[in-house]
């Protein structure tokens, strides 16, 4: 498995996996990507952990509500690069918080 961080307000949109953008005719399936119980705060932000499957390497997000959207913070479109288990270990121990939900 693969994840990321999903800041609160902000869902996932296109799929990339090695042949380019994920496509459910080919792969006869929807991704796997679950949100787990278990966040944390980083600059004064909520951020989710998510779980990807391996043969996704990267993931859009875009703002859930129409406001985020047109509001003039940086980027409207994120692509976000996936992490391992390590990875989320230390981004977690450097956390200021820690939480589940």
């Amino acid at each position: 498995m693969k994840y990321f961080f999903l800041a609160e307000g902000w869902t996932y949109n296109r799929i990339w996996e090695r042949g380019g953008i994920w496509d459910e005719n080919s792969w006869r399936r929807k991704p796997h990507i679950q949100s787990l119980p278990l966040g944390m705060i980083e600059n004064n932000q909520v951020l989710w952990l998510n779980e990807v499957e391996d043969n996704i390497i990267m993931v859009e997000v875009i703002p859930v509500n129409e406001n985020a959207k047109l509001s003039n913070n940086i980027g409207q479109v994120v692509l976000k690069r996936l992490i391992d288990s390590d990875q989320v270990i230390k981004t977690l121990t450097n956390a200021q918080q820690i939480f589940k939900s």
